[in-house]
């Protein structure tokens, strides 16, 4: 039986459709690491940062992931990325473009921000459940993931 790592996984995404989408493929999926929702870059920041709402470690744990949508609302998703990339308390937390662009410009520019990887969302739901699993798969039990204790705190 394979042994999967409980994760918290920061998804950042503005179109609740998705977000549900996402949710469900998740659930379909069997993977029951906790998610956060962030509705645009602003928000995601507020999170990670812990300011407004998000004041505390218990409404703000620490993501061991992030999944990034490119094309946000008031602070766009490679602004985002460029942001954690740069900061030395959240540039070892891998990020994931997961949007619909599939504009080779998106990819080289995430990849050049420092984007760990970049998925771009299957239309059909089955081949989204599908590359959730891998995505899971890859990252809790392939990869090790930096510990915590060796991450800066803020």
């Amino acid at each position: 039986m394979r042994q999967y790592k409980e994760i918290v996984i920061l998804l950042v995404e503005d179109n609740p459709d998705d977000v549900e989408i996402t949710k469900r493929a998740f659930k379909k999926a069997r993977i029951k690491n906790r998610m956060y929702v962030a509705r645009d870059g602003q928000d995601a920041l507020d999170f990670l940062y812990r300011k407004g709402e998000y004041t505390g470690e218990s409404k703000a744990p620490r993501p061991d992931l992030i999944l990034l949508d490119i094309n946000l609302p008031r602070v766009t998703g490679t602004d985002v990325l460029q942001k954690l990339k740069t900061d030395p308390n959240f540039k070892r937390i891998p990020v994931t473009m997961l949007t619909v662009s599939n504009r080779d410009e998106d990819i080289i520019r995430s990849y050049d921000l420092g984007v760990n990887s970049y998925i771009t969302k299957p239309v059909a739901f089955d081949k989204f459940v599908e590359a959730i699993k891998s995505y899971h798969f890859y990252w809790t039990v392939i990869t090790k993931l930096p510990p915590k204790e060796t991450q800066l705190s803020l």
